[in-house]
């Protein structure tokens, strides 16, 4: 059945991904964007100017929708306010507009990392969120999604993960015997469409569905077997990231721009349980990442992110397409 869907983040990785497959299911779509001269989006989405923080903008984003689906996020901030100003007052405001037209659903795609709000600020933050939605839960008929680390073709957040992985030597930021999930994007869109339509409220981990997850030792033989040759993984101690983010977080005081690594997420790499507890939202048919990480590197290398492989990892990928 088309609806008509309300969705913020569609110009990131994982919300174009949804946008593709709403509108794939026939859906209409009305999106928050900041620059719709920049958003590159289809023609066929109704661009809506704003963000979260501009009630009048929100209120013209949930008008006559059907569901809200709600991926905007701040991902990077300079202090612990900047996480919750988007992450938890953001969504806040999102959620009350919803309320006040009567959305009959919505579908708020935190972190796996909510689950552990004590390591991060962004952690804190997503687990705010969440607080917030199940507060107004009954109102919105609201369903939570936590996704994992979230990667596949055009996904620059794994970008430096995948590079390791090609290298003969791989200096992997995590201890050695730590556990983790993983989501194609594509996937994690396909759990949202699925979330539109369905009737399942709470919170819900998600996840390819990988038994016990993922360690870096089966990312490292799925590297392996592309590359045809062996790779070493070094293991680095938590005060090689930690010193690095200390000097990232200095610099980003000085130029005023938040950067990717921080205290915060050295932590979250360094927890050794992340992987997601089976729910209601599942795939009957995930990519794995035995099949997901090489159409990833392929992408990568077209696009010019990554250097073109030996002729040995070329061979590999062709043989799997």
């Amino acid at each position: 059945m088309s609806r008509t869907i309300a969705i913020t983040g569609a110009t990131g990785f994982a919300g174009r991904h949804a946008v593709a497959e709403l509108l794939a299911q026939g859906h209409r779509l009305k999106a928050l964007v900041r620059r719709p001269d920049r958003a590159g989006l289809s023609s066929a989405v109704e661009l809506v100017q704003g963000d979260l923080h501009d009630d009048a903008a929100l209120d013209r984003l949930v008008k006559d929708a059907d569901a809200v689906v709600h991926l905007a996020g701040a991902i990077t901030a300079l202090e612990l306010h900047g996480y919750f100003r988007v992450n938890a007052h953001g969504t806040l405001a999102l959620a009350e507009a919803a309320v006040r037209a009567g959305t009959r659903r919505f579908v708020h795609v935190s972190s796996l990392s909510a689950r552990e709000p004590q390591l991060s600020p962004y952690g804190a933050s997503k687990r705010a969120g969440e607080d917030t939605i199940m507060r107004l839960s009954d109102k919105l008929n609201a369903v939570v999604i936590r996704p994992p680390a979230v990667y596949g073709p055009g996904d620059k957040g794994t970008l430096p993960l995948i590079k390791e992985l090609t290298r003969p030597i791989a200096a992997i930021p995590g201890p050695r015997d730590a556990r983790f999930s993983l989501i194609h994007g594509g996937d994690l869109a396909r759990i949202i469409a699925a979330a539109v339509n369905g009737t399942e409220q709470g919170i819900h981990e998600v996840s390819d569905g990988q038994p016990g997850g993922y360690g870096w030792p089966d990312l490292i033989r799925v590297a392996e077997a592309m590359r045809q040759k062996p790779i070493r993984a070094v293991y680095l101690p938590r005060m090689v990231p930690m010193a690095v983010a200390l000097g990232a977080e200095a610099l980003s005081r000085l130029s005023g721009k938040p950067g990717m690594v921080n205290r915060g997420k050295v932590a979250e790499l360094y927890h050794r349980d992340w992987v997601s507890r089976a729910g209601a939202l599942s795939l009957s048919d995930p990519v794995t990442f035995e099949a997901g990480y090489p159409e990833t590197v392929a992408w990568y290398r077209e696009a010019g992110w990554l250097p073109a492989g030996p002729r040995a990892d070329r061979t590999a990928q062709n043989s799997r397409t």
